[in-house]
């Protein structure tokens, strides 16, 4: 079955909405071709409170990402975050089914059944399944396997890491992308996919935290052993630093946002001059003021601490820190603060470096950037998915015989909306 030539990934955030465009190539990679964004004024610390608003938002960051590409999106995959995602560990057992009894091997169909037992899990009626990532296995009392395909045993266990989410939050985040006019392929977690961008499989094998700095929430996954184990969320992101700086100074948020991204610093070694000054526009006829940098230093390294202590805790809840030997990796809008990674650094007591996405092709200038990592991740992830997806179904019409129906209605209907709407 053939797939769609372009790949959308769309991180709705709460301050900012970033789309992502990825046209596929002909030998099977594909490059980044259009990217996007625009504020966000629909979402509470992840979660959507007002629909038109945040519809209006997707909207506007697609379109851009369409007019740089050139290309006509109708689909894409879209990540989920906040509070209300959880993740726990679950296990689950079942006997080989060998193809005979004297030679018990396991086969894609036992892998299938002991993760399908990992999931039977009691969530509440609200709690959706999001993602099962399996971590380990177990053969017959041997511990520690990753891939027990094709081994000899009787007994099978899986160790997974079960990540659900709040029906009615991701009822919400889909119903604004399909007002929007795009049909969701599919909900990833967000930290998820952004490790997909940045994380190399080092990183993930001796260790690692990668911390999603968000405007409503900064949001946690821990890597080990090249499997996720821990995932977790702080509400608490940049939006609470250009408050304080709101708040403090009396002047308007917009204005607050802006000092912020443009003498913001919250590590004072990097400060050139301590009496250096920006000058703020007033308000309401006022006349413009100046403020020093230093001082807008001591509005932020407080607020930025309290964030990075809060997700130390957060962590230590599960396991000790010092046992990441591939240290922090810092990713989203609140990583380009200046002296972000110090100030980490210190806080954690590892080392931090920024996670910018790891090249893959196309415009790298615009989006090798932390705030793009969950929307680049998206489309590796998608594509990642999507390949899986049409193996199968081409797998499933040979056995058939025959051309999916449903399918071939799904490609008229987009074909009909790109040439015609």
């Amino acid at each position: 079955m053939a797939r769609n030539n372009i790949i959308v990934g769309l991180d709705i955030g709460t301050t900012k909405v970033r789309a992502v465009i990825a046209e596929r190539g002909p030998q099977g990679g594909f490059s980044i071709t259009g990217v996007g964004q625009s504020p966000s004024t629909g979402l509470r610390k992840g979660v959507v409170v007002n629909i038109e608003a945040t519809l209006r938002s997707i909207s506007a960051a697609v379109e851009a990402a369409e007019l740089m590409s050139g290309q006509v999106a109708d689909n894409c995959w879209t990540g989920i975050s906040g509070s209300h995602t959880e993740g726990v560990i679950s296990r689950g057992v079942v006997a080989v089914n060998g193809k005979n009894r004297a030679r018990r091997e396991i086969s894609e169909d036992d892998l299938e059944r002991v993760l399908e037992a990992a999931r039977a899990v009691d969530f509440s009626m609200d709690r959706k399944i999001l993602e099962v990532i399996p971590q380990t296995y177990i053969v017959d009392s041997q511990s520690g396997i990753r891939d027990p395909l094709h081994m000899i045993g009787v007994r099978l266990e899986s160790e997974v890491l079960i990540i659900t989410c709040s029906i009615t939050s991701a009822q919400n985040l889909v119903k604004c992308v399909n007002r929007a006019g795009f049909r969701v392929n599919g909900l990833v977690l967000q930290t998820l996919a952004a490790g997909r961008a940045v994380l190399t499989d080092e990183e993930k094998e001796i260790g690692v935290m990668l911390l999603d700095l968000g405007g409503g929430t900064s949001n946690i996954i821990v890597y080990d052993q090249g499997a996720a184990s821990v995932t977790a969320s702080v509400p608490v992101g940049g939006a609470q630093v250009t408050s304080d700086i709101s708040i403090v100074k009396n002047i308007a948020g917009e204005t607050a946002e802006k000092i912020k991204i443009e003498a913001g610093c919250c590590w004072d070694p990097l400060l050139d001059e301590a009496d250096e000054t920006i000058i703020v526009p007033g308000m309401g006829g006022r006349a413009p003021f100046p403020i020093p940098r230093q001082l807008i230093l001591d509005i932020v390294k407080p607020r930025m601490t309290e964030i990075f202590e809060l997700v130390k805790t957060k962590i230590e809840e599960n396991r000790p820190l010092r046992t990441l030997g591939g240290g922090v990796v810092l990713t989203g809008g609140g990583a380009n603060l200046s002296g972000a990674a110090d100030l980490a650094a210190e806080v954690f007591n590892l080392p931090v470096r920024i996670g910018n996405p790891l090249p893959v092709g196309g415009l790298v200038d615009d989006y090798r950037n932390p705030a793009y990592a969950t929307a680049v991740g998206l489309v590796l992830e998608g594509n990642n998915r999507e390949g899986g997806a049409a193996q199968a179904a081409e797998t499933e019409a040979a056995q058939g015989g025959g051309i999916n129906p449903l399918a071939l209605v799904g490609n008229i209907g987009r074909w009909l909306k790109r040439e015609f709407f």
